[in-house]
């Protein structure tokens, strides 16, 4: 049976994926006590049945492109009285972090919208909203999709995330006069295409910002120094400066900021055989005091500071 999605797009309703009721989790704090809203948008561990039998990967492969465990990591912000909203849908499934129709022309079988965005860097790279391809160049799909099937997925799954993530930073910025989005991802110790233990990560954390544009500078600030006491080396914006959602949701002269934290997957995770570390908990009570130091800093004259 087929329906019109808000958009007036056309809807098959025999495209529901059984295995994402709910598509996502609001895991609230006891109060809300600080303007900081965390969101974990690739850490979804889900894969449908239907998404398995068209993929010509199986789900370990697929799982190369997870933050894996990355809610998991933060989920001790809660604790502090802030919001975690998280993904159960995979990234290779729907990627939250783009624009809401970056498509690839090439992965479908009909005609896609005229106000789709095929010509994107991310788009070319075979990473738009529906990915063509994972880990070293992968590719997902044994045959095209059509175009009701990325339509779908993006009415079902992309539009109310992000207006659930819009709804917890308008509340935040309603009481407390700003919204703090801190976007939590996970980096690869290897690169694409690197070789050789030399190429490896070095840097723990990448504090991104847009390279200044998505938050004030003492907030990012206040996280590197809170990094760095604990012993982390950290980088800000290279090799990651935020993506759609840090640039999207960043407006500090409206009183919106938003930082993307990047955590090298070694130092919490064994990445050939996706299993949490033994260091995990020691990491993520690390993760939670990082970021006690932030929202103790935006609770007196310093939010003020920050938002001016």
């Amino acid at each position: 049976m087929s329906r019109r999605g808000p958009d007036g797009s056309l809807q098959d309703d025999t495209l529901h994926e059984p295995e994402f009721d709910p598509p996502f989790e609001v895991v609230e704090p006891a109060a809300l006590t600080c303007p900081l809203v965390f969101s974990s948008p690739h850490s979804g561990s889900v894969y449908p049945r239907r998404f398995l039998e068209v993929s010509r990967l199986d789900a370990n492969a697929l799982r190369r492109s997870e933050d894996a465990f990355v809610d998991e990591l933060f989920a001790g912000v809660t604790t502090l009285g802030a919001p975690l909203l998280r993904a159960r849908f995979p990234r290779a499934y729907l990627d939250l972090n783009r624009e809401a129709y970056e498509l690839d022309p090439r992965m479908f079988e009909g005609r896609l919208p005229a106000f789709a965005n095929t010509r994107s860097v991310r788009v070319a790279g075979g990473l738009g909203t529906i990915a063509r391809v994972v880990g070293e160049s992968q590719e997902i799909y044994a045959s095209r999709l059509s175009v009701t099937e990325a339509l779908t997925r993006i009415e079902r799954l992309y539009k109310p995330y992000h207006a659930r993530l819009s709804q917890l930073m308008e509340r935040a910025q309603a009481r407390f006069g700003v919204a703090i989005l801190v976007d939590c991802h996970s980096m690869p110790s290897m690169p694409s295409g690197a070789l050789g233990a030399d190429k490896r990560v070095l840097t723990d954390f990448v504090v991104g910002d847009r390279y200044g544009t998505s938050a004030a500078v003492q907030l990012v600030e206040v996280l590197e120094r809170a990094m760095r006491e604990r012993g982390f080396v950290v980088q800000r914006n290279k090799p990651y400066a935020g993506g759609y959602i840090t640039e999207h949701y960043g407006t500090p002269a409206a009183g919106y900021h938003a930082i993307q934290i990047e955590v090298n997957r070694a130092i919490y995770m064994d990445e050939s055989k996706l299993e949490r570390a033994p260091r995990f908990p020691q990491m993520a009570a690390d993760i939670t005091a990082i970021i006690g130091d932030l929202a103790a800093f935006t609770a007196g004259y310093g939010l003020k500071a920050a938002a001016e």
